[in-house]
């Protein structure tokens, strides 16, 4: 048994409880061995898994249950309720499952259930109907999960990932917060070991470069004049940051933030460094001002708005976001520009001086589309696909932040990393010839300060915002209007509210709110 004081909450369900304690449809969480279990009652049974999530392990007990599946509160993954199996990124690895026995109304939870995993369901024709080659071009979010969720689906055919990068995918929303700080080891970044491509058949070429795409003979031209074949073609290029074209701002001591070679390069440059400037003040901008001001260093923000933020999450929020910096002695030049860069330290237009041995430069992303150009894919900041991700030329999907997909009664791009996973994962279906629509509800998470701020929905063209709690105290859901219908949601310490938001935004439940 663990000590006392790392017991989970909740029974010990090796112990046995009463039937009854479990809700019909609802759970209850215990423990067994010091394990936290969630325990799930159903017309079929009653059922048990493992009651941190795979991800980054938050507790499932503080999570969302609908229709069979825990929502975690954390980052939103779902996962069965019945079979642990994980459903929706940002977690791929399923809960561990453990037996149950029922003994005279009294439910035993004592011992793990060693049975494999029942296969992902997959149709005789669905099998029959699969490509025999799938290429995906792009080592990121989508590209991930799209290879990641094909193997789950039963494809046997070759799958080949074609990554520009020179390191197998990984954890890039750690890159700005706990690997910038200096927390975070090199081991956490990788989504999967180097193994797990071998193990599933998955041939991941790094340092890959995809030169052109020959739609009327199926193959790529990789920039080492590699030909590769394709039956079906999945783009997730993904998008690069956006260069500052001012005098100075191609010094050697200039970074942009996008890839783990980037985030080990401000690492190295920052050894030796005891002032850095931000240009930019979004979420990665200050994400990486937090983590660069806990190694020490003083640091400058510089911001075109008076709020960091604000155009997104509105004033209130956004200065809730620049207090918690500030605080924490990072420095802000608001309604400013750059004017130039000499090496050592940053103009700004009205004549100000920040010293800066390191600039980060934080000033948006743009999409990956040059590869489609004379293909007949269409393109519009992104590229252009149905609801099913598919663009205009036939076995070619796109997912991701390059991916510009229908919405209400226009069209979205969306650049968030829980969100490129997801497409990537309704990618793979379509790509085996089952149409699957996307609809999932736009998600992320951010840290600032030891804060986590957690978004659902679209935070784009509100004009209204209510707040209920107090973001000074750090416990606050704002809720976000457009035509007096709800958008979007942001909240901190608000974490189950949250998923119910999400959930009502996707229409699937209506929640009575306190």
């Amino acid at each position: 048994m663990a000590p006392t004081d790392t017991i989970p909450s909740g029974p010990d369900l090796a112990g046995g409880i009463p039937l009854a304690d479990i809700p019909r449809g609802g759970t209850l969480a215990g423990h067994v061995d010091g394990a936290p279990v969630l325990l799930a009652r159903f017309d079929d049974g009653v059922h048990a898994v493992g009651g941190t999530c795979s991800h980054y392990g938050g507790p499932l007990a503080d999570g969302l249950v609908l229709d069979g599946e825990v929502h975690c509160p954390w980052h939103h993954a779902c996962f069965s309720l019945r079979t642990g199996a994980a459903l929706r990124a940002p977690a791929f690895a399923p809960l561990a499952r453990w037996d149950v026995d029922i003994i005279d109304d009294t439910v035993f939870v004592r011992a793990p259930d060693t049975a494999p995993s029942p296969p992902a369901p997959t149709s005789p024709r669905r099998r029959r109907g699969h490509p025999g080659r799938i290429a995906i071009i792009g080592g990121g979010a989508a590209g991930f999960a799209a290879a990641e969720r094909l193997r789950g689906l039963g494809f046997a055919g070759a799958l080949s990932m074609l990554s520009a990068d020179e390191a197998p995918p990984c954890d890039r929303p750690n890159l700005s917060k706990d690997y910038l700080a200096g927390t975070a080891p090199e081991d956490w970044i990788p989504l999967q070991a180097a193994d797990f491509y071998d193990a599933h058949g998955i041939d991941l070429r790094l340092g890959c470069e995809v030169r052109a795409i020959d739609t009327a003979s199926r193959h790529l031209l990789a920039a080492d004049g590699a030909r590769i074949a394709y039956d079906a073609l999945l783009i997730a290029t993904g998008a690069e940051p956006r260069l500052l074209t001012l005098p100075g701002f191609d010094r050697p001591n200039v970074f942009t933030l996008r890839s783990l070679a980037d985030a080990r390069a401000i690492v190295a440059a920052c050894a030796h460094a005891t002032s850095v400037a931000l240009v930019g003040a979004g979420f990665i901008g200050l994400e990486a001002a937090g983590a660069l001001r806990s190694r020490g260093l003083e640091v400058h923000v510089v911001a075109r708005e008076a709020v960091p933020m604000a155009r997104a999450l509105g004033p209130d929020v956004g200065g809730f976001l620049l207090d918690l910096h500030r605080a924490r002695g990072i420095v802000f030049h608001t309604d400013a520009t750059v004017k130039d860069f000499d090496g050592r330290v940053v103009t700004l237009e009205d004549g100000t001086g920040i010293p800066a041995d390191v600039v980060v430069v934080g000033v948006g992303v743009s999409p990956r589309t040059e590869l489609v150009s004379g293909t007949g894919i269409a393109v519009r900041d992104g590229i252009l696909v149905d609801a099913c991700l598919r663009t205009a030329v036939p076995g070619i999907l796109a997912a991701g932040d390059v991916a510009r997909y229908p919405h209400g009664d226009g069209d979205l791009r969306i650049e968030h990393w829980v969100h490129a996973e997801r497409q990537g994962q309704v990618a793979a279906a379509n790509l085996l010839g089952d149409p699957e629509p996307f609809a999932d509800v736009p998600f992320f998470w951010t840290h600032h300060q030891g804060v986590a701020l957690r978004c659902s929905g679209v935070l784009q063209g509100w004009d209204r915002i209510r707040i209920d709690g107090e973001p000074s105290r750090r416990d606050f859901t704002a809720r976000y209007y457009r035509g007096g219908r709800l958008v979007a949601a942001a909240s901190v310490g608000r974490d189950l509210e949250n998923l119910r938001l999400e959930a009502a935004l996707a229409g699937e439940r209506t929640f009575a709110f306190p």
